[in-house]
């Protein structure tokens, strides 16, 4: 059986409250290893992360993995951070750079660790943490090479993490061929598959520029013709299923799904992957 994890973002209204229990909700029969809560770009969502990652570890009673970033805070307050969620027994953290504010340049703050490797070297010196970091199939931007990139993964892992999360991809030969070059570098960690099921095309158009992940013209272009013909979620039903899918045959075993705290498209893939437990059916005439 895959194992599963999914990845949701602090809410900033009530509305975005319900949205975000609901789809834990909804998620948590599919029994996942973990949910992860997102630091916003610029660290503006601090706050935010913490509350909701303690609350979901105490109403859901599932594994919770609180993002954990550099951006915007010394060193005293991140480890701070990292200790009140362990006393609220959430010892999964996801230790990344941060993003820096829109349009700007990652700044790490005066008091502040330089770098996720910094992090995560804190981390693992100050306590009983699961450490999971980010990887890019795509390549970080700021990486200079491929190689580079995967060093610098190599680096964090041996720094104190356990587990790499990938950003999302369109085509599973990404995925797989990074795969291939981190067993290369000698990494034998687990890289998960960070998977993103498009419920919103415009978006995710935009979320690809952001972080360096390229649109294969084939992909955009059926995605383009799927919306203007009316069957955008059928496509990306079909897309998304097909990419895991194939993934799975080559011989992952667990993913790692970008939820965006909207759990129907997720819910959709993982029937169409045989990923839902099925239902016990009682007192039938």
């Amino acid at each position: 059986m895959t194992a599963l994890s999914f990845e949701t973002f602090p809410p900033k209204s009530l509305d975005a409250s319900f949205h975000l229990w609901d789809t834990v909700k909804a998620l948590t029969p599919l029994a996942p290893r973990f949910i992860s809560v997102t630091y916003g770009a610029g660290g503006s969502t601090q706050s935010l992360t913490q509350e909701a990652a303690q609350i979901l570890r105490k109403t859901s009673g599932l594994p919770v993995a609180a993002h954990l970033t550099c951006t915007g805070q010394s060193r005293a307050d991140v480890l701070k951070t990292a200790t009140d969620y362990a006393a609220a027994g959430i010892t999964d953290i996801v230790a990344l750079r941060g993003d820096p504010p829109a349009g700007g340049a990652f700044q790490p703050h005066p008091h502040g660790f330089e770098t996720s490797v910094a992090l995560i070297t804190a981390l693992a010196r100050a306590g009983d943490f699961n450490i999971r970091v980010g990887a890019y199939p795509d390549t970080h931007p700021d990486a200079t090479s491929m190689r580079q990139n995967i060093d610098w993964l190599k680096a964090k892992l041996d720094a104190g993490a356990t587990e790499a999360l990938t950003q999302f991809f369109f085509e599973a030969d990404t995925f797989l061929r990074f795969r291939d070059a981190c067993a290369d570098a000698g990494i034998t960690a687990p890289i998960t598959p960070g998977i993103l099921p498009v419920t919103n095309w415009a978006r995710t158009r935009t979320f690809a520029e952001r972080c360096g992940t390229p649109i294969p013209v084939a992909i955009a272009t059926a995605f383009d013709r799927a919306q203007r013909e009316d069957r955008a979620d059928l496509y990306a039903l079909t897309h998304c299923a097909d990419l895991c899918d194939t993934l799975i045959t080559e011989g992952v075993d667990a993913l790692h799904i970008y939820t965006l705290n909207r759990p129907d498209m997720t819910l959709q893939v993982c029937r169409a992957l045989g990923l839902v437990p099925a239902t016990t059916m009682r007192n039938v005439a």
